[in-house]
């Protein structure tokens, strides 16, 4: 990539809207008039003629934005990340040579913008699927030859990651990790960018002072952020109010310098990352790192790959019409207590990753942190509360009236609760990852 095309400053300074922003808008009305502002956009960048310009119907698109393109007698992959505010946040996105620099297998893009409104990359359009596709095709038509594949390039990744892990771990100052962009998956979600106050950005947005409709009962904000959720038959031990209010403040970045940083993707799910097959072999490697850092908070650093590659499949996070025409869940309400029954499980391959990841990247990891003197004695609080955020603040899973998805609604809450606290007694999926990652326990898998 050349220099002069890495970044497109011109004009575009201190402009208060945001092109990429108001081309997301359009896209869910006005296809055309969306694809028009994304070729003017990319003129207006890298003085591409964009012609064909195509915008993907993405179900793994909940912040961004990609498709094709056509210029100079070359194809073109193009893709973008929209937060709200994010003109008020600090930290630069798109920061791919942090990640070649480190080892990692990584896709560089032939054009980069980090401008605010208008971050955008261009890559040469590539013919191999990405993970996240092949993955929910084996979680449709499970096929042991195939998932042993996927599972072998999953360690093969994580071996890799563990290594760079290993290299680039570090004391940090609180400002270093502070002025990391991966804070604007967790805790920028949670306050308002201007003010910093809680609850503010999606968490007011979404949830405080609405009403959520779930199957056999709706209730409002009051009710739900307190209710305590039994799931199963296991009874957790805080609301989902409790633990966004518990996020707020354990997940504020100046608290997260205890466990040192690494050099990390940040946001590494599978629809980030492609999946190719030389002579036989698959391997993995990743694309659009938005959120790509060198003091990024080691305890953060793999949390979203392990929830949106694993716990929010199969189907309710991404296919929730799907997952309503597959699963049951009904709950029922009463004195405080969120009664939920369902029969959707992780299917055999996301528990598969569950055991590859746990076992061949968290648990050395986290006996790497405990060596060195750098894993805090509330890590298993730290990585739930992340866990939890997830699927609560990537996209709005409240069910409302005019909503399609309460059967999803209540299987993200309730996936995501089981994320955020441990249940009163007995065990379920996460407990028992967490179990088999702590360095002061035997290496065991939890669905073994």
């Amino acid at each position: 990539m050349s220099r002069d095309k890495q970044q497109s400053r011109g004009g575009s300074a201190g402009r208060e809207r945001s092109r990429t922003a108001e081309i997301r808008r359009l896209a869910l009305t006005d296809t055309h008039a969306a694809q028009q502002a994304l070729a003017e956009l990319l003129h207006d960048l890298f003085g591409l003629d964009a012609q064909d310009v195509t915008i993907n119907r993405d179900r793994y698109s909940l912040n961004s934005l990609n498709g094709f393109f056509n210029a100079d007698s070359e194809a073109f992959f193009f893709k973008f990340h929209q937060e709200e505010g994010e003109e008020a946040m600090s930290g630069e996105y798109y920061r791919a040579d942090i990640l070649t620099r480190a080892g990692l297998p990584v896709d560089h893009p032939v054009h980069i913008s980090v401008m605010s409104g208008e971050q955008i990359l261009v890559y040469r359009r590539r013919s191999d699927p990405r993970f996240s596709d092949v993955l929910r095709g084996l979680d449709l038509a499970p096929d042991l030859g195939a998932e042993s594949a996927a599972l072998q390039a999953e360690r093969d990744l994580s071996e890799k990651l563990l290594d760079v892990y290993r290299r680039t771990l570090h004391s940090v100052t609180v400002a270093e990790v502070a002025a990391e962009p991966i804070h604007r998956l967790f805790h920028d979600r949670l306050v308002d960018p201007a003010t910093q106050m809680v609850p503010g950005g999606r968490l007011a947005d979404f949830y405080v002072g609405r009403r959520f409709r779930l199957p056999g009962v709706e209730l409002d904000w009051n009710e739900f952020s307190k209710a305590r959720f039994v799931v199963n038959g296991l009874a957790y031990t805080k609301s989902v109010g409790e633990l966004f209010e518990t996020a707020a403040e354990r997940l504020r970045p100046a608290r997260l310098a205890d466990a040192g940083g690494v050099t990390a993707h940040g946001d590494a799910h599978n629809a980030n990352v492609w999946y190719s097959e030389s002579n036989g072999k698959p391997s993995l490697s990743f694309f659009d790192p938005a959120f790509a850092g060198s003091h990024v908070p080691s305890l953060l650093a793999e949390v979203k790959a392990t929830f949106h590659n694993i716990l929010a499949h199969p189907l309710w996070l991404y296919d929730p019409m799907e997952a309503a025409a597959r699963y049951r869940a009904e709950a029922a309400y009463e004195e405080g207590v969120l009664t939920v029954s369902t029969d959707w499980a992780p299917s055999r391959i996301r528990l598969g990753l569950l055991e590859v990841k746990a076992m061949t990247l968290w648990r050395p990891l986290m006996a790497m942190l405990a060596s060195r003197g750098m894993l805090p004695a509330d890590w298993r609080d730290v990585l739930r509360l992340a866990l939890f955020l997830c699927p609560t603040l990537v996209m709005n899973l409240r069910a409302s009236s005019t909503s399609q998805h309460p059967v999803s609604s209540l299987i993200g809450f309730s996936v995501a609760v089981m994320a955020g606290c441990r249940p009163r007694q007995g065990s379920d999926v996460v407990t028992a990852f967490l179990d088999a990652i702590d360095p002061e326990t035997k290496p065991k898998c939890g669905h073994e």
